[in-house]
């Protein structure tokens, strides 16, 4: 049922879309000539049906929305099991999914898929998973999950990834808020979560372990293979009954965001959103169909997030790749192992996880002999200067490049796995010159992937044929933006429009309000200015932006990465100043972490240990160089401060004073959420006394 409320948007609409969408102040791919009552007309000729919907958005799990169909994205909208059964029929033969089982992959079939996800819904619907209610996965990645996901759309349920890394109350709050009625999780260890919170979910039937050894003594519990079993009986008939049943703008996954400024806000995506955006987005990245030539890629970033959902589980089906499935230690150190053994031919990682990789290759790289250091060196400096005249003019590579990337690049990529890969993403999190940089020089374009949750994930894409440093390339084909409240300068806020924006909050009206305005445009809450080619610029988000005691506007995150190109030593780096007299800096320096709870310790890292002898210093802990204790690193912070201020555009965007916490951020501290994004709100209110020392005297 869509809220009363809801229909007044409607009538609004009818005369303000076109109005809002010619405003003196955006700048769109496309005019927005279309009034919801078009859009209607545009469903109506689709021949697809869907649901009865008055308007662009509803907070109700069991709701419909009208979709945004146009001349610039006139497909017919379908299911996630219209889709799937579509690419089964092309692609059923292929491999679709492998696992790692007793040192062997292990693969499946496309058609084998399906069916263990129709296996799946039956079991789900057995055990009682009723209508637009929640099966929430809870567990890392693995063919478990991607067919826990499947089956339950399928039976007829909401889908809901928590993150691993949940605490038990976090858990319990997305369990709760999804009315799950079956919770699938990995292991003991997240059994153990569910178990805590258990009197706490009153829709809760069942739970489903897809790893290690069950427990019997507990009600309501099955492992896979019990589970796998319990709906055999049930006849194909009434699973399909239930499919059919399904509309293309109904809800079918919850997405959940990290809660960082208050609860986590369940993000209600429909199967119009999953596969148009599947389908479109790869498109502009370049993704090849199977029956062309199969991708094939490593899962490992958490699948509760937009971005690796989007990329290992929706496009995977969609254009019939080759998912293989890490350890659940990647992040600890694995990945460059599966990588090296799978050879994928597109990887994506938060940056981040590509920072990680850079720090880690240029620790290699320290310990290099003498000639080796200089041949390494020697190549990059020709691959990195190679790729900017090309990107800058056009120009061909010169022969010196080529013999560079074959003699060593072609080794040094085969080394981390990605001898095969064609095409690097970046997504999730603003990526940092530095690094894209650094990539260059092994010869390695890290395409950048720009949107939200909201928006079924990408809107702006980097890809070979959109492609300029340091944009987020332009805005997916069949989408569309706006600018409001552009400044001189050209930066304003970004606003989207198309078939991946969400259909609401579950069970937020106001919130979702706020970021959906009385048109239906999608309001970023980020700051970016876009080029006369189309290209967009991210300068900053609105709510983080700093003002200053005087009236300063200051974004943050330039500066930041100023400061972490300057100081090699520096893992994070958090700008401080909101109504302050003047800017200070929070800095973590690299550590080590712990191997089992990846909890950062107060070693340094070997890389930072390095860079301290280097200096002179024979600091090997954070101890060692905290308030001023080590003069040698100190002075060299200090240099590296003064170089970064040295340039800023006013006295009001120097760093007047800086300070050494005791710890790195991380995921598990609290400080970085799960795709390791900085939580600006957690890091004031836990380091408050610190901060507030600073402005002291």
């Amino acid at each position: 049922m869509v809220h009363p409320e809801e229909g007044k948007v409607f009538d609004r609409c009818q005369d303000s879309a076109v109005a809002a969408a010619q405003e003196p102040m955006a700048h769109e791919q496309a005019d927005c000539e279309d009034t919801l009552e078009e859009i209607n007309i545009a469903e109506d000729l689709a021949g697809t049906p869907l649901a009865p919907a008055y308007s662009l958005w509803t907070t109700d799990a069991g709701g419909s929305v009208l979709l945004r169909i146009d001349d610039g994205c006139a497909e017919k909208p379908v299911t996630v099991h219209q889709m799937f059964k579509t690419s089964v029929e092309k692609y059923g033969d292929k491999h679709a999914l492998a696992s790692k089982i007793n040192n062997k992959w292990e693969k499946i079939t496309f058609l084998e898929y399906y069916q263990l996800c129709r296996k799946a819904a039956k079991s789900f619907i057995k055990l009682g998973l009723e209508p637009f209610h929640g099966v929430a996965i809870l567990g890392f990645n693995s063919a478990e999950w991607f067919i826990s996901a499947i089956g339950g759309i399928m039976a007829g349920g909401i889908m809901t990834g928590i993150y691993a890394t949940n605490s038990p109350e976090a858990c319990q709050y997305v369990a709760s808020d999804s009315k799950a009625n079956i919770v699938v999780v990995e292991n003991q260890k997240q059994l153990d979560k569910i178990l805590q919170v258990r009197d706490s979910l009153p829709h809760l039937k069942a739970i489903v372990q897809y790893s290690g050894q069950v427990e019997e003594n507990i009600s309501n519990l099955y492992s896979w293979e019990h589970f796998m079993e319990l709906g055999v009986e049930l006849s194909d008939k009434n699973l399909d009954d239930i499919i059919s049943s399904q509309r293309a703008n109904q809800c079918c996954v919850l997405i959940y965001t990290s809660g960082t400024t208050g609860k986590p806000k369940g993000v209600m995506l429909s199967h119009d959103n999953i596969t148009w955006t599947a389908k479109n987005a790869s498109l502009a990245g370049d993704v090849q169909p199977a029956d062309t030539k199969q991708e094939s890629l490593v899962s490992y970033l958490p699948l509760s997030h937009v971005a690796a959902q989007m990329y290992d589980l929706w496009t995977g089906i969609q254009f019939g790749e080759l998912v293989y499935f890490a350890q659940p230690d990647a992040l600890k150190g694995s990945l460059v192992t599966a990588l090296r053994e799978v050879c994928p031919t597109s990887h994506m990682g938060v940056p981040r996880v590509w920072e990680k990789m850079m720090e880690k290759i240029r620790f290699a790289i320290s310990q290099c002999g003498y000639v080796k250091k200089k041949l390494v060196t020697w190549a990059m400096s020709v691959s990195l200067e190679a790729n900017q005249r090309f990107l800058q003019k056009d120009e061909e590579k010169p022969f010196l490049f080529f013999v560079a990337d074959s003699l060593v690049l072609q080794r040094l990529r085969a080394e981390l796995g990605l001898s095969c890969c064609q095409k690097f993403f970046s997504g999730a999190a603003p990526i940092s010159a530095e690094t894209v940089q650094f990539f260059l020089g092994l010869n390695i374009r890290l395409y950048e992937v720009y949107g939200m949750s909201e928006s079924t994930g990408p809107h702006f894409m980097s890809g070979p044929q959109a492609y300029k440093l340091p944009s987020c390339g332009k805005v997916v084909p069949g989408c569309r933006y706006k600018m409001t409240d552009v400044d001189s300068e050209g930066t304003g806020e970004i606003c989207f429009w198309g078939r991946n924006i969400f259909m609401g909050f579950l069970n937020m009206e106001d919130k979702t309000r706020e970021i959906l305005d009385e048109d239906g445009w999608l309001h970023s809450g980020d700051l970016g200015k876009i080029d006369e080619e189309g290209f967009l610029y991210i300068t900053g988000r609105i709510k983080e932006l700093i003002i200053t005691a005087g009236g300063e506007n200051v974004p943050p995150v330039p500066i930041e990465e100023a400061v972490k190109a300057e100081l090699p030593i520096v893992s994070n780096a958090m700008l401080i100043g909101d109504k302050r007299k003047f800017l200070s800096l929070l800095l973590t320096l690299k550590c080590c972490s712990n191997t089992d709870t990846m909890e950062p310790t107060e070693e340094l890292s070997p890389e930072a240990v390095e860079i301290c002898r280097q200096l002179g210093s024979s600091a090997t802990t954070v101890s060692d160089i905290m308030e001023g204790r080590d003069k040698d690193v100190d002075q060299a912070i200090q240099e590296g401060i003064e170089r970064v201020n040295a340039v800023a555009t006013s006295n009001a965007q120097r760093i007047q004073k800086w300070t050494i916490l005791k710890k790195d951020f991380s995921i598990s501290g609290g400080e970085l959420g799960p795709t390791m994004k900085l939580r600006r709100p957690v890091v004031l209110e836990m380091y408050h006394k610190v901060i507030e020392s600073l402005y002291q005297n």
